[in-house]
């Protein structure tokens, strides 16, 4: 496993309960991604393949949130923390520990993949592997909503997250990443920020062709 990872995973371990307690009903003051998921739970139930991803689920609120959505969504996190939490939290949904850039999942099974600011941590270098992956999971006409913060610096800028290191991308940028991994953009939203870093929030959906 790629050292960042290790080092992610030990972070995201170590604040478990806070992170869940923080961030169980932060969507409440969210509209913009509260919408923006709504939105891409319709467009998968469109698909008639309702059968979802929460990639980097965390304490799994976002989980609960596509089931109510009327989705058949499971979530997977790289910390064996976070998911002991999620299972506690919601026993009826199914949980994995898993990599982002190996998900326990068939080739080309899910309507859609959920990646809510769960690809932040990945270094740039990295980051078209893990695209690639999502690819290869999606069914053809099926939906990925990553949500990210994003930055007006032509270059990905590196920055200190309350938990472990983290990126900010351009939103071309990171279009440009997912149509070389197989994928088709097609809705964009970026608005201000929520928080006090300033970077924006961008939310983007894409679909496999």
């Amino acid at each position: 496993m790629a050292g960042y990872q290790d080092e992610t995973r030990a972070a995201y371990d170590g604040v478990v309960e806070l992170y869940a307690s923080m961030y169980a009903d932060r969507l409440e003051t969210q509209p913009f991604a509260r919408n923006m998921i709504g939105t891409f739970a319709e467009l998968v139930r469109g698909t008639g393949n309702p059968r979802t991803a929460d990639a980097g689920c965390g304490p799994g609120h976002l989980t609960a949130l596509l089931r109510d959505l009327g989705l058949d969504a499971f979530g997977v996190d790289l910390s064996p923390g976070m998911v002991a939490h999620a299972r506690r939290a919601h026993p009826a949904l199914r949980f994995a520990v898993a990599r982002m850039e190996e998900l326990p999942v068939a080739d080309g099974v899910l309507g859609g993949v959920l990646a809510h600011y769960s690809m932040i941590h990945t270094p740039p270098g990295d980051l078209q592997e893990l695209l690639a992956e999502q690819f290869r999971v999606l069914a053809p006409g099926g939906l990925l909503l990553a949500s990210f913060f994003a930055t007006d610096s032509p270059e990905p800028l590196r920055f200190d997250h309350k938990v472990a290191p983290a990126y900010s991308w351009p939103a071309d940028r990171f279009s440009a990443l997912l149509a070389a991994a197989g994928l088709v953009p097609f809705a964009r939203l970026l608005h201000d920020p929520a928080s006090e870093r300033g970077f924006l929030d961008a939310h983007v959906l894409a679909r496999r062709p």
